[in-house]
């Protein structure tokens, strides 16, 4: 007999359950009859033996498409089951309550007769299973094909699971169900804060509003203006909110730019959100340390570089100074993130002085990675141009909290500057070395310095092509990094067409396409878009890449940081 188990907490719905002795007994009767039908004594028996061989093999036939059917209605009915949903997908609604419909039916009738063989190949009951199966089929299609516009529509869901993405979906009249899944869109936004605004017709309800976004460190960044949660759907009013938060950014940075002086730099620190008073400490490094450098050319002052360095040097005397009072955890963390950048700045003065730069084109300086206020930028959402030898970034802008810096080794220069220029040439980077020594963290951290998200993805032999496709999707219409760890892992004849998927992308951004055909179907690109790869050459099981993505990469040797040389 079946065993059937309640499903959830129905009374009258039910599903199979514990088939495991089931299939093995089937396949054990199965193998015995073949074995019958090859015996030469089977004559007499031959017509019952031949009859029960098609009934076992219209058994087993039943129970898979059962089973299929069964997986299919477990998963589909929790979705259909959401009013949201059932609005949206009308007519697959329609389709899926047929099936439930027929399903439910059976099911009672086999609760009633549970005898296996008699149920399963009851009249149409195989037919029913099949015919549900195709329909299910098509509803799967037409979800995803619908989970694909609204991915479309804010492409950072294409980082969400199917399951967490249709969590938010089941619930669009309930703003705050997207609260769990923002962090996986947004590098560091873990919550919003919602507030009731006025309501879209009379005697409605509130319309809520995003009014400020916070990260893990309890920091909280008003933004400059609330996103309305309605009349926009979803996808929609989540772009909203990533426009509202690099404003929201920009407009905190330009305010900490024009209160900036150094009379007041100590209480400055803590004046606004950690991502603005960094931005302008490296640009008034950046304004100060080529103003040095314009003295010496000019002849104005010689010694302009070692004016500077005593400059640093007493103002990281002020912020040993502020560190050691009595500071809030989020405060803390601001102050050994400024420490860090600007101690590497001092590190980086002195070997200015002992280069004798005389020039901002020396190569000292320019291989420095510099922040430039730009005027004549801020309008378009940029404001800070970053600058590496001869590469230049816009900053991005993306939220990333009171995050901890790298501290930056000789090392960790070197990688920026061959990352960086990888990215001038359209290229992705790939950092290679045994394993501790930074790569994926040299890549996070280049992130934080230019504000943009980096997605780190851990690769594995099971990864094929389809996943790697809408994942590249996803990246090119969001401007995200994403860094594949342990990329040699993943098969050979996947790898192929993953170069192709990537060489995709790099011609569209040689001809500066706005839209671009990807694998058959047209999607928006944005340039901050980019992608890294680490390996740890040598490894058992690791694939050699081939030529073609070889070349899509600028490679980059990772070894174990000198301590001696570190800048702690």
């Amino acid at each position: 007999n079946f065993t059937l188990n309640p499903y959830r907490d129905s009374k009258d719905i039910f599903i199979l359950a514990g088939l495991d002795e089931v299939l093995t007994l089937l396949e054990d009767n199965q193998a015995g009859l073949q074995t019958m039908l090859a015996s030469r004594f089977v004559m007499g028996i031959r017509d019952r033996v031949e009859a029960w061989d098609r009934k076992l093999n219209r058994l087993a036939e039943t129970l898979d498409e059962w089973l299929a059917v069964q997986r299919a209605w477990m998963y589909l009915e929790s979705i259909f089951g959401a009013p949201d949903i059932q609005k949206q997908l009308p007519q697959e609604t329609v389709q899926f309550l047929s099936v439930d419909q027929s399903w439910k039916d059976i099911m009672r009738k086999t609760k009633k007769k549970p005898h296996i063989v008699e149920a399963a190949t009851a009249s149409g009951v195989l037919e029913m299973f099949q015919e549900a199966n195709k329909t299910l089929e098509k509803i799967q299609k037409s979800l995803e094909d619908y989970l694909e516009t609204k991915r479309n529509g804010f492409p950072r869901f294409y980082f969400l699971s199917n399951d967490e993405l249709l969590e938010i979906l089941s619930q669009t009249r309930d703003p705050l169900a997207v609260q769990p899944h923002l962090r996986k869109c947004f590098d560091a936004m873990v919550g919003a804060d919602f507030e009731d605004g006025p309501p879209l017709e009379e005697d409605g309800d509130p319309v809520k509003m995003l009014v400020a976004m916070n990260s893990s460190e309890k920091e909280k960044v008003r933004f400059s203006q609330a996103v309305p949660t309605a009349p926009k759907s979803v996808e929609f009013w989540m772009c909203d909110l990533e426009n509202m938060m690099r404003q929201s950014l920009l407009d905190w940075t330009i305010k900490a730019r024009q209160d900036y002086t150094e009379d007041n730099r100590e209480e400055w620190f803590f004046m606004f959100p950690a991502a603005s008073i960094s931005t302008i400490d490296q640009v008034e490094w950046t304004l100060n340390g080529e103003n040095a450098i314009k003295s010496i050319t000019d002849g104005s002052n010689p010694k302009g570089l070692n004016d500077f360095l005593d400059f640093s040097l007493v103002q990281i005397n002020k912020m040993v100074g502020v560190i050691r009072q009595d500071l809030t955890n989020i405060q803390r963390s601001v102050m050994a993130n400024l420490i860090v950048i600007d101690v590497h700045a001092r590190d980086v003065t002195k070997r200015l002085i002992g280069d004798n730069v005389s020039a901002i084109t020396d190569f000292a300086w320019i291989c420095q990675l510099r922040y430039y206020w730009d005027e004549e930028s801020v309008d378009d959402q940029h404001g800070v141009i970053v600058r590496q030898t001869n590469a230049w970034f816009y900053y991005a802008w993306e939220y990333l909290g009171v995050v901890a810096r790298l501290v930056i080794t000789p090392l960790t220069d070197k990688c920026f500057m061959t990352l960086t220029g990888a990215l001038n040439l359209l290229l992705g980077g790939a950092p290679a070395g045994p394993a501790g020594t930074g790569k994926t963290e040299s890549v996070k951290d280049l992130g934080k310095a230019l504000a943009y998200p980096v997605v780190v993805f851990n690769c594995s032999d099971g990864l094929d092509y389809k996943m790697m496709e809408k994942f590249f999707s996803g990246l090119a219409q969001a401007g995200v990094w994403a860094c594949f760890d342990e990329f040699n892992r993943i098969d050979i004849e996947v790898l192929s067409v993953i170069a192709q998927q990537i060489m995709t992308i790099c011609d569209a951004l040689k001809e500066f396409k706005d839209r671009f055909d990807f694998f058959g179907k047209e999607i928006r690109l944005n340039r901050n878009y980019g992608c890294f790869i680490t390996m740890n050459p040598g490894y058992a099981g690791r694939t050699e890449l081939p030529d073609n993505l070889k070349a899509l990469f600028r490679p980059m040797a990772m070894m174990v940081p000198e301590i001696g040389r570190a800048h702690v």
